[in-house]
């Protein structure tokens, strides 16, 4: 044997032993044996081997043993197959405007465009959509997408943003495919719900869930909602929360959430009862604009200060802090520190029931009050009267020299001239609490010093929680000396002071 095959195979049993040391210290370091290491070098890695496998034929369960749950499945199907195609997703864009103040103090306008998205339902055969007024308050141009993925352009033909509803048309052809509005005050807590929409603009979307509560209300001015573990996010504000015939129920319109800036479903959302939209409804549809009724106080819960102001011992009810001249409540004997223990029989427990109630009342309507009175009880009947939007809006401060005042409230409103309205159910949500400038008045006090869309936050360093509120502090206050206002504005705190009226002549 010549040198060179010598040389040829040393190497190659060099490169045999190197091969199968390096190929046993894998299998060792996998955890392998000694046996392992021959498969190994009969199927190096980059080279697949088919793999034996064998599947189930069989399920684990038969349907006869699940039969409750299989009719579940399929009758949870059949109701989604028939309420979805009365959900639509609402499109929204308009351009909102800001003012600004450049380097020199000049006042510059900026014009920026806004979109935003939501859900509705179909209600009649016509094409009318109810939804959230948040939804499309402030947006020029709304577009509505059908189940059948048709999109129609839809005008508004009518808003309550107390209760957050509002009523629009469909500009198309019918018929439409409606869905029923049900009788919110038979539901239970702890029956079965269900939430259609839009959520994050995905598309339709069902989830599942119970009733966790009635009643809650997350302002003064809101109406009792439900609250529902059926899971709402973003977008899908305005569709319904239907019940197991497939009515409605509900309008959803709000989640709770700790994160301000990305809220998110955390088992807690809100929902308006039906019976309340389907009396807005009727209104709008009727008369362009919400009714309600009005009787002309202004109203405290029977906190401990005010027990111990007026001497009241009672388990519960509200107390009258005013009474508004040629109102119902004026007419009948309504006077300043009654307590309203009921109101037709009912009993009261909170300023909010008391103003949700005034407010279902139908104008003309007469009603029993029960009241407390200086130790003693008295029954008294009044007439609710028609809210008008400058009762609704600016509530009128009790009688100014009652309040060691001498000028008369409404006049000195009027001279200050801040329009002013409660936080709608977002906002309060958000956290916020205090009262939103509507409308600054020309050539007034406030104005250059206040601007719409200022959020109150207090008056002489007296919190405040709502227009009424406002409205009575300022009135007082603004009577007899010049007052200190804290202002929420784009986000910074700021002190705005105003003038002390001049004297009346």
């Amino acid at each position: 044997m010549n040198s060179g095959l010598r040389r040829l195979l040393a190497l190659s049993a060099v490169f045999a032993i190197a091969f199968i040391s390096v190929t046993a210290l894998r299998v060792w370091r996998a955890g392998g044996g000694w046996r392992d290491v021959l498969p190994s070098l009969a199927h190096p890695a980059g080279r697949f081997r088919p793999e034996t496998f064998t599947l189930p034929e069989h399920s684990p369960l038969d349907l006869k043993d699940t039969g409750l749950l299989t009719r579940l499945n399929e009758e949870y199907a059949r109701l989604t197959e028939a309420v979805v195609p009365s959900v639509v997703s609402i499109d929204t864009a308009g351009v909102r405007t800001e003012k600004l103040l450049d380097g020199w103090g000049r006042s510059q306008i900026r014009r920026y465009p806004t979109q935003g998205q939501g859900s509705g339902v179909i209600v009649t055969k016509e094409g009318h959509v109810i939804t959230n007024h948040h939804v499309i308050a402030g947006q020029q141009q709304i577009q509505v997408t059908l189940h059948n993925g048709k999109t129609y352009p839809a005008t508004l033909i009518g808003e309550d943003s107390l209760l957050d509803i509002a009523v629009l048309k469909i500009e198309g052809e019918p018929p439409f495919v409606p869905l029923k509005l049900g009788d919110s005050s038979q539901v239970r807590v702890g029956q079965l719900v269900f939430a259609i929409g839009n959520p994050f603009g995905l598309g339709e979307t069902v989830t599942q869930g119970i009733i966790s509560a009635k009643e809650r209300s997350l302002s003064d001015n809101q109406r009792d909602l439900f609250q529902t573990d059926a899971a709402i996010n973003p977008g899908n504000s305005g569709g319904p929360l239907v019940n197991l015939r497939g009515e409605i129920i509900g309008i959803n319109a709000a989640i709770y959430s700790k994160d301000r800036e990305n809220p998110g479903f955390q088992g807690v959302g809100f929902s308006i009862p039906a019976n309340d939209v389907k009396d807005a409804l009727f209104q709008i549809l009727e008369r362009g604009r919400p009714v309600r009724g009005f009787l002309g106080v202004q109203m405290r819960d029977l906190d401990p200060a005010v027990r111990s102001a007026i001497n009241f011992d009672g388990a519960s009810g509200a107390a009258v802090l005013g009474v508004s001249p040629g109102s119902p409540a004026e007419a009948a004997g309504l006077q300043p520190w009654d307590v309203v223990l009921s109101y037709n029989g009912e009993a009261i427990h909170s300023t909010s029931q008391l103003i949700a109630m005034v407010q279902r009342s139908r104008a003309e309507q007469s009603v029993t009050l029960q009241i407390w009175r200086r130790g003693q009880q008295l029954e008294l009947k009044a007439k609710i009267a028609e809210s008008t939007p400058t009762q609704a809006g600016t509530p009128t401060p009790g009688d100014g020299k009652a309040q060691g005042r001498n000028r008369d409230p409404k006049q000195v409103l009027q001279i200050i001239g801040i329009a002013a309205r409660n936080l709608a159910m977002e906002e309060a949500l958000r956290g916020f609490r205090g009262a939103v400038v509507t409308q600054v008045a020309a050539n007034s006090l406030a104005d250059g010093r206040v601007q719409p869309g200022d959020l109150i936050l207090a008056v002489n360093q007296a919190q405040i929680t709502d227009a009424n509120e406002f409205f009575i502090h300022l009135a007082a206050s603004a009577a007899v000396q010049a007052t200190s206002l804290q202002i929420l504005r784009d986000g910074k705190q700021l002190r705005v002071k105003l003038p002390a009226l001049p004297t009346a002549p």
